[in-house]
């Protein structure tokens, strides 16, 4: 099984997860040549499986919710945490659709004859092992699984605590899938303890882990960035901005920025910071700050924001630099695009951020200058996703340089190796 017992967990936490990082490995070398067909079953199998075992599903997911109640768990953490009949059909069918996308492993690209007759190309091949840490959200198990056995890599998933009998039951599942087409049990592996060090333990595991993965709170990530010896795919947080130039279309900039804050309040993508050029800023921001007061949008701005709009908080320096990830909104009235790019560049978090603009030669300039992992002309920063991208699911937005940047698909979860074909060629 690869779901070790508690008191195996618990008794000593550093044996244990070698044995985890050494099984991983093993399980990996199986799932870097396994064939599509083989990998596409096992989703369809697991798929199945999660709904066959919608009861069991729901009974360990109650066990998690009482014990969140009795916690102490806010609303909103309770419904994260939640599933239901509609949230478990949803990871059925997520998984359906990861197996519906191309393997990218194996592909090779790029494949050019060279002066001495050699051919050099690119073939796409798994990270390997990846260790992902998460909190709240089940369903996360099932999404990160799925992504890694289509990628060819194995996983150790470490959730949070709150979810433990959840995310058992749904590793069941994942291992029954895998058994029914023939690929190693391991290559999906839940860490059962609830047990912190484990975590501890995961992020420095260098002789058998690739790769690490946060999703979560910002806490959460800024300690698996201080603390890990092994690369880290991430994102901290979200500062988005969009930017109404002086020469956009101003219907459209009304519904980009409404849309970018309201459409949902506590995810990556949407909008903290508006920021408008002085030279419409009168005639937009009416409307605008009407439609988001009408929505229960608080409003924080500048001095030049405050004269326009009656009822706005005066926006502090905190401020530009907060993701809220709630109904708040800071407004920054700028000279141009040039101060709206100084803005970003010194607030920003590097993640998505969109100009407005019917100025082909300013929209041009904001997408070269914009150093982010997303950045958009005439489009709400909620695109910035990984279904919208047409990349299927994502494990997460990363806003490093280095690998994987923006919405991290099947595409990111693998690296690419060089290929040499000869015939006999030696080097003169």
């Amino acid at each position: 099984m690869a779901i070790a017992s508690k008191s195996v967990a618990t008794d000593n936490i550093k044996a244990y997860m070698q044995d985890v990082g050494q099984r991983a490995r093993v399980a990996a070398r199986a799932m870097a040549r396994a064939e599509t067909a083989a990998k596409d079953t096992a989703l369809a199998a697991i798929a199945a499986e999660m709904e066959r075992s919608q009861g069991a599903l729901l009974a360990a997911n109650k066990k998690d919710l009482d014990a969140g109640k009795a916690a102490g768990l806010d609303a909103a953490l309770l419904d994260r945490l939640e599933l239901n009949a509609t949230r478990i059909q949803a990871m059925a069918e997520g998984l359906r659709q990861i197996a519906a996308l191309v393997d990218p492993v194996g592909e090779i690209t790029d494949l050019k004859y060279r002066p001495s007759g050699i051919q050099v190309g690119r073939m796409r091949v798994p990270l390997g092992v990846i260790g992902i840490i998460y909190e709240s959200r089940p369903n996360v198990t099932a999404d990160a699984a799925g992504l890694c056995i289509k990628s060819g890599n194995a996983s150790i998933l470490r959730g949070g605590s709150e979810a433990i009998y959840s995310n058992r039951a749904i590793a069941a599942c994942i291992q029954t899938g895998l058994k029914q087409a023939g690929l190693p049990a391991d290559a999906v592996q839940v860490i059962e303890t609830t047990d912190r060090a484990a975590v501890g333990e995961l992020i420095i595991l260098k002789s058998c882990v690739d790769v690490i993965v946060p999703r979560g709170g910002k806490s959460l990530i800024e300690r698996i960035s201080a603390e890990a010896t092994i690369p880290v795919i991430k994102h901290l947080h979200g500062i988005c901005h969009v930017y109404i130039d002086d020469k956009a279309d101003l219907d459209k900039a009304i519904k980009i920025a409404f849309n970018a804050k309201t459409h949902r309040y506590g995810v990556c993508n949407a909008m903290e910071t508006l920021l408008v050029a002085g030279g419409v800023a009168a005639k937009v921001l009416p409307v605008l700050g009407k439609m988001y007061q009408e929505k229960g949008v608080e409003l924080r701005g500048c001095a030049a924001t405050q004269k326009v709009l009656s009822g706005v908080k005066a926006a502090t320096e905190d401020d530009w630099h907060t993701e809220y990830l709630a109904p708040i909104l800071s407004i920054r009235v700028v000279e141009n695009v040039d101060q709206a790019i100084e803005h970003i560049a010194r607030y920003g978090s590097a993640h998505t951020d969109s100009i407005v603009t019917e100025d082909i030669t300013r929209a041009r300039r904001f997408l070269r200058e914009v150093d982010s992992s997303s950045v958009m002309v005439n489009a709400s920063t909620r695109f910035a996703d990984g279904f919208e991208y047409g990349l299927g699911a994502e494990i997460g937005i990363s806003t490093d340089k280095l690998h994987a940047r923006g919405p991290v698909g099947l595409e990111g979860l693998t690296s690419v190796k060089y290929v040499v074909l000869g015939d006999g060629h030696v080097r003169k």
